[in-house]
């Protein structure tokens, strides 16, 4: 049984999942549609920084591929409803500076015609083991952290 148009399937974003850790820009950017937006994990708004079209996600994707030179996602799981679907996974790498980033973090898909409209992105904020839980401190705060989304 195939999916509706406007539905999405596992297999399509297991293969996004694999392009992203190709860091294959093309093979990435043809699951977009031209009028996508990409809510990143961090920025100035509650949503996040959102890049509108399909040059400017390009553009922050690239850029997170430059900050994190050998960025993986890995032990990843998805749910589909219809046109929505959810990719939980593992992100690891180290920036260019030399931190290690290890974080759980989900994807929130919208889909329409098969093609990607709307990517949101949610990251854990890891605290060094000696915080106190419940608080998080400023350094480690994705705010101004210079950490891609």
């Amino acid at each position: 049984m195939s999916a509706a148009p406007d539905q999405v399937s596992i297999e399509t974003l297991e293969a996004i999942m694999k392009a992203f850790n190709a860091h294959d820009l093309d093979a990435i950017m043809e699951f977009f549609a031209d009028d996508c937006t990409f809510d990143t994990s961090a920025g100035p708004e509650p949503y996040g920084a959102r890049l509108a079209g399909k040059a400017a996600v390009r553009e922050g994707l690239a850029a997170r591929f430059t900050a994190i030179p050998d960025v993986r996602y890995d032990a990843d799981r998805h749910w589909i409803s219809g046109h929505l679907a959810v990719s939980e996974w593992l992100v690891h790498g180290t920036t260019t500076d030399g931190t290690q980033i290890r974080a759980r973090g989900v994807d929130h898909w919208e889909f329409r015609d098969e093609k990607i409209v709307r990517k949101d992105s949610y990251w854990k904020i890891v605290t060094p083991p000696r915080a106190r839980p419940g608080r998080r401190p400023a350094a480690t705060a994705l705010e101004g952290s210079g950490r891609p989304s």
